[in-house]
């Protein structure tokens, strides 16, 4: 006996949706979420990884299923990322797994570590466990869900080859065109567009933005439309080559959690961001930061919100992605 396709693909969708809620939680590691099933088929744990230095999904999972009472009945292992095979803050994963009955192993993306790219499979593959892809998968979901493994892995792989974070470039345009909203209001856009925007925040480990953009609009930069990760502590990244930012709100930024860094260098600030495990950045900033990002080519998405220009309408979304690597 064997898990059905049927039984195979609702895992990868089960397995997606548990790492999804810790998108922005886990950095420097990737989100990564697991399911066990027995040879029926049947969800025997599914867990994600929720923090740095927490569980890994896979252990996670095994361990639940231990709790349980039900690791003899482990036989297939669905997970959203390769399992590695070295030790970091937590032990390796492929050597929990290989501690279980486990045949298979049905995984949605590849490690991109250069330094550890193929190990967890290849090891796993040579301990006779049966390797497969997500995309290998005969179902019409499968194409769908390998994307949806791959936006999830795509920050962590971005900070991996590129050494910055993954960028998400936000820019909020009012009807007439502009980006600056009227006296006396913080914003122009829906409530829909609001809640948008904060979860990007939620998912950010940072948020960039410019000088200018703290002088005129004093931004609290919170999650407020959302629930929160619990304990999340992000950094407040801002552009300031003239040091123009008032202390007092470094201050005020820093009674609402926030880690502040301030640079001149845009380069540079990316790259002090990444040495400290920022693996995605969300752009919050006035027009001349914006043009800086997009015309040195630095995003790797790009929300734009188009306020519409008939009162009460829903505003207009639009977002390009890059190809994950």
């Amino acid at each position: 006996m064997r898990p059905s396709t049927a039984a195979l693909a609702d895992a990868f969708h089960a397995a997606l949706n548990a790492a999804e809620a810790y998108v922005g939680a886990t950095a420097p590691n990737p989100p990564v979420g697991c399911v066990a099933l027995d040879a029926d088929g049947l969800v025997l744990a599914c867990e994600a990884h929720q923090k740095a230095g927490a569980a890994h999904a896979e252990a996670a999972v095994i361990a639940a299923c231990g709790r349980r009472g039900l690791n003899q009945r482990i036989h297939t292992l669905i997970v959203t990322l390769e399992p590695c095979n070295h030790a970091g803050r937590t032990p390796p994963c492929v050597e929990a797994i290989l501690a279980t009955p486990a045949k298979s192993v049905w995984i949605g993306a590849r490690d991109p570590n250069p330094r550890v790219a193929g190990g967890g499979a290849g090891r796993l593959a040579a301990a006779g466990l049966e390797i497969s892809f997500w995309h290998e998968l005969d179902h019409s979901d499968a194409s769908g869900l390998k994307q949806r493994a791959d936006r999830l892995v795509a920050p962590f792989a971005t900070w991996c080859a590129l050494g910055r974070p993954w960028l998400t470039v936000k820019q909020a345009i009012a009807a007439g065109g502009g980006m600056i909203p009227p006296g006396g209001r913080g914003t122009f856009t829906s409530q829909s567009s609001l809640v948008l925007a904060h979860r990007l925040r939620r998912r950010a480990d940072a948020i960039i933005t410019g000088s200018g953009c703290i002088l005129v609009d004093d931004p609290a930069f919170t999650v407020r439309h959302i629930a929160d990760h619990a304990g999340k502590h992000r950094k407040l990244a801002i552009l300031d080559r003239r040091r123009r930012t008032p202390r007092s709100y470094v201050e005020a930024a820093k009674a609402r959690g926030f880690d502040v860094v301030i640079g001149s260098d845009l380069r540079g600030l990316l790259r002090e961001l990444a040495d400290a495990g920022v693996i995605e950045a969300l752009v919050e900033a006035g027009p001349t930061v914006l043009a800086a990002f997009l015309e040195h080519d630095l995003w790797d998405e790009h929300v734009v919100i188009r306020q519409s220009p008939i009162p009460g309408d829903q505003d207009t979304v639009d977002v390009r992605a890059r190809p994950a690597f």
